[in-house]
């Protein structure tokens, strides 16, 4: 069995060379990502019958969107700052296991949301954390310490959106300071915003966050990282 590992190069931290050595050691075929949309591109006229997305969860999103009705198989060897759908589906941080997966491992069906027509595997939101992702992108630095930088940043003034939401015919309009979908259950780094979130039970979950006071910041961020954010009078959460 062979396979086509595409490899962002700018991912994460670390250099891709010794990883690239490993994995043609293995007798799969390697490609180097050279600029946005890139992997979707490689993805879409792969030979291979198992394409990895050798990345983060934007490679892995792109890598998925060229796969997406194909009937490939897509592979995750996670390397990037958050890697939420890697970590969801339970994938080891560790190359050489993520890897053995890809050879060895069973595979499963996987659910894809859309919006705007666009596809998306993990988790897709409105509001704060979509701005703070935009801010994150454009800083062009990665880890957890920027996000949280940029988030904290962000925070000083905000001011929440109305929303209308319609989940299978029920709707309702308020002001909110996020809304994320989710098809796994979290952003990444185990945040788990949508913590019931499976990738193919054929369901979207879906989580709003009120507007709330920035003391209330710590309590919710342990409930987020601890997995239970719908602890909090604040935090909703539906499915359909």
């Amino acid at each position: 069995m062979s396979a086509l590992f595409i490899i962002n190069p700018i991912s994460g931290k670390g250099r891709k060379g010794r990883l690239k050595e490993e994995i043609q050691g293995r007798g799969h075929r390697c490609v180097f990502t050279e600029y946005a949309s890139h992997a979707e591109e490689l993805a879409k006229t792969a030979s291979e019958d198992i394409v990895v997305a050798v990345g983060g969860d934007g490679t892995v999103n792109e890598v998925a969107r060229g796969l997406l009705g194909t009937g490939k198989t897509l592979g995750i060897v996670p390397c990037g700052s958050g890697d939420g759908l890697a970590r969801s589906l339970g994938i080891s941080h560790n190359p050489a296991k993520a890897i053995d997966i890809v050879e060895r491992g069973r595979t499963q069906a996987l659910d894809a949301g859309f919006v705007n027509s666009r596809p998306f595997f993990s988790v897709c939101g409105m509001g704060f954390d979509a701005d703070v992702s935009k801010l994150f992108a454009q800083s062009g630095r990665r880890g957890m310490f920027n996000y949280v930088r940029q988030a904290l940043k962000l925070w000083r003034g905000y001011d929440p959106e109305t929303f209308t939401i319609n989940i299978d015919g029920r709707e309702w309009t308020q002001k909110a300071v996020l809304i994320t979908a989710g098809n796994s259950n979290q952003w990444g780094n185990n945040a788990k915003v949508t913590p019931y979130a499976s990738t193919c039970d054929g369901l979207l979950d879906l989580t709003v966050l009120d507007d709330f006071h920035s003391i209330e910041i710590p309590f919710l961020a342990s409930a987020l990282m601890t997995g239970h954010c719908d602890i909090s009078r604040r935090v909703h959460c539906f499915t359909g």
